[in-house]
């Protein structure tokens, strides 16, 4: 075996066997000492297959073999909607369209008090004419350095206070987000659909957060077509829960799998759909954004925290962060 064809197997097997190791230890036996048994056996076996087994390949391959034993375990683990949740997750959303009325069951409108953990619950039910759907607006989030953010679509109507949706980890009681863990099954995928003051609201008064938002070029029959996904999406959620995962089901992720035939966005393979907080430069390199100004300026025009602060929990927080807003362009 040639030596760059056996470094590259060994290394493919050293990496999916770390990985196999960090899965038992963060999603097996809740036993942490059963669990580090598991792993020191597997870790044992592993090593002993690279060293001992000759030749080379045949103890690679057995190692990876032993790997894909454990993904199929892992794969196997199921995601459920029955646990102990945390109040601002604990009612997932439904949706029925009638026509072209869309009726949404627990949108979430929170009353925020001190903090984001301090807070009067309100979920409602909703009802828009999706004849009167205006456009669609993407707003982006970060809470520190500005390559990565959270993603949120917005729906503009003519007659109704915009719907917000943002596709977040379902917490349990006692359980904070952890980006390591966000890549295993420790968190169930959900679905926020809010009024703006709350989604929006909470992360730039409670949260500290900057926040852009961005006017789309998408036509509403096109922002129509994906809301509808949206709604096949939060509904099987509700009868069929499924895992996040910070790879491959976050919030930027699951947004591309549903709009890759409304933005018309080609590069579904860009670095850029994982560094999300260069999203707003695919769009503007795409045209789906206001192009009429440099991007720089865009960001800075499109900048709704300073607004959002000062609006607080007004009844017209979706007008005034919308002031100044650079213009939707043309679909």
């Amino acid at each position: 075996m040639r030596p760059i064809a056996r470094f590259l197997l060994g290394l493919v097997a050293v990496l999916v066997s770390l990985w196999a190791v960090a899965a038992l230890w963060i999603d097996g036996p809740a036993s942490r000492p059963v669990a580090a048994g598991l792993c020191g056996l597997y870790a044992g076996a592993v090593i002993a297959l690279l060293v001992r087994v000759r030749p080379f390949r045949r103890g690679a391959l057995a190692a990876i073999v032993a790997f894909a034993v454990v993904l199929m375990w892992w794969l196997a683990i199921p995601a459920s909607n029955q646990r102990d949740w945390l109040p601002d997750v604990a009612n997932p959303p439904t949706a029925t369209i009638d026509g072209n009325i869309l009726t949404v069951h627990n949108v979430r409108n929170f009353a925020y008090r001190s903090s984001d953990t301090d807070f009067e619950p309100h979920w409602e039910t909703r009802r828009y004419d999706l004849t009167k759907l205006r456009g669609l607006d993407l707003a982006i989030s970060f809470w520190g350095p500005t390559q990565y953010g959270h993603t949120i679509m917005v729906w503009e109507f003519d007659d109704a206070p915009p719907l917000a949706v943002s596709i977040e980890t379902r917490k349990e009681k006692g359980e904070e987000y952890s980006a390591l863990l966000g890549f295993f099954r420790q968190f169930e995928l959900y679905y926020v659909v809010a009024d703006e003051r709350d989604v929006l609201g909470v992360r730039t008064n409670h949260r500290n957060e900057q926040i852009r938002l961005y006017k789309l070029g998408t036509s509403p029959a096109a922002a129509r077509a994906l809301l509808e996904g949206y709604v096949e999406e939060f509904n099987e959620l509700a009868s069929h829960p499924a895992w996040y995962n910070a790879l491959t089901g976050n919030c930027t992720t699951m947004i591309f799998k549903n709009v890759k035939h409304v933005f018309g966005i080609s590069k579904l393979t860009d670095w850029r759909i994982l560094a999300n907080g260069h999203l707003d430069e695919l769009a503007y390199e795409e045209k789906v954004i206001n192009t009429s100004m440099p991007l720089a300026e865009l960001r800075l025009r499109s900048d709704i925290t300073a607004r959002a602060r000062e609006v607080g929990s007004s009844p017209d927080f979706s007008q005034r962060i919308r002031a100044g807003l650079p213009e939707r362009p043309a679909p």
